[in-house]
């Protein structure tokens, strides 16, 4: 087979999952964003959100291709994928990318759902938003397929809130949000602020609200508290990734 009428792609994943844009912007990169949900669809996995800052981040990749002619994840003196991404405004828990350059976004679509790898990134149940750029020089077509896992601005106030909402769903518990002793006792190290010694205290990092960290609810299921303080503040430097960051106090 001629080599020349097949996609040549390439992938890259980086763990520790923006703004939504108008839509894609040429035909080419409307046809992936297509393709890509249409493969999801059929496998009853969640459509994933046209991103706006992961558009940014793909385009100027695939600017970068275009103009070497070759494809790559990152070339001598470029940021890395998740560095990118960054800079480009996206905030994430998880990011990954496919990469290929073919003379039409058919074969370059084809050619993704036809590597393992790619095909992965591609239906990742993980990831919930993409960007796509596509760049056209001397009849071929460079594209760059970011994906993330997002993570919401959220204040202070509101990631208590949502806290609070799961334990008080798991326990019935007097809880407090946002004290003063509970988001000091979050950007400490290791002990507690205030008079009043918990009998338990959970810190964990997160990038996803959806759910407590075993360990408390372990704790919850014994039954022997009955008050919660919530706190948070500002995660670890942990950069490029975007987390949250939470204090659970647990008194008698």
């Amino acid at each position: 087979m001629n080599t020349r009428l097949l996609a040549v792609a390439a992938l890259a994943v980086v763990c520790l999952t923006g703004a939504a844009a108008q839509r894609p912007v040429s035909v080419a990169e409307q046809y992936l964003f297509t393709a890509a949900n249409a493969e999801r669809a059929q496998r009853g996995l969640p459509e994933l959100r046209w991103d706006n800052t992961l558009y940014r981040a793909a385009q100027g990749h695939a600017e970068e291709m275009a103009e070497r002619a070759s494809i790559s994840h990152q070339y001598p003196g470029e940021a890395e994928l998740a560095v990118r991404a960054k800079q480009s405004g996206a905030r994430f828990s998880l990011v990954s990318e496919n990469v290929a350059e073919a003379p039409s976004a058919v074969r370059i679509h084809d050619a993704w759902m036809n590597s393992p790898g790619h095909r992965a990134n591609l239906l990742d149940p993980k990831v919930d938003s993409i960007g796509i750029s596509v760049v056209r020089r001397d009849g071929q077509l460079y594209a760059v397929q970011d994906f993330d896992r997002s993570v919401a601005r959220l204040s202070y106030d509101e990631q208590e809130n949502v806290v609070s909402h799961l334990l008080d769903s798991r326990s019935q518990l007097n809880i407090l949000a946002g004290t003063e002793e509970a988001r000091e006792t979050c950007s400490m190290e290791s002990g507690y602020a205030g008079r009043r010694q918990p009998w338990f205290v959970m810190r964990f990092t997160t990038g996803d609200l959806d759910r407590l960290p075993w360990q408390l609810t372990s704790r919850l299921a014994s039954g022997k508290y009955h008050e919660a303080l919530i706190g948070a503040c500002a995660p670890p430097s942990r950069q490029p990734f975007s987390s949250y960051n939470i204090a659970v106090l647990l008194y008698p």
